[in-house]
């Protein structure tokens, strides 16, 4: 089965990637619902969140709490919401989205960004992000 996020991290797509690991791979969404959206995506191809291993689906709550801190930063949000469906990529994947208020987590509310702004999200959070492991 193709998988977008399997060639995204292969290197055979073009994306906007902010940091990564041995492990994960975090990028900016192509259609946020606010600026500063990301997703995180275990390398290793997996259909839900909810089938990694324990140790595996651990770690991937550690690192979201290692990225928030950086991604309130950039985006000057009160607090960053998780939202985990899968239903648009049958690939395990995080949101990771600045919120302000109740409904900013809406996924109704997404649209496309433009190349210009997401350069620029990209380079502010790469900046904010290299230290972390």
């Amino acid at each position: 089965m193709k998988c977008i996020f399997c060639d995204i991290i292969s290197g055979k797509l073009p994306t906007f990637t902010v940091w990564e690991n041995r492990d994960f791979l975090l990028l900016l969404d192509l259609k946020p619902i606010n600026p500063g959206h990301l997703l995180l995506l275990p390398k290793k191809h997996v259909n839900d969140i909810f089938l990694l291993p324990p140790k595996k689906l651990a770690q991937t709550f550690l690192t979201i709490q290692k990225i928030v801190p950086s991604l309130k930063k950039v985006s000057r949000a009160k607090r960053i919401g998780v939202a985990i469906e899968g239903f648009g990529v049958p690939h395990a994947h995080i949101h990771l989205v600045p919120v302000n208020k109740g409904n900013d987590l809406n996924p109704e509310r997404a649209k496309k960004a433009s190349v210009l702004t997401l350069q620029k999200q990209q380079k502010k959070l790469e900046v904010q992000l290299k230290n972390i492991r």
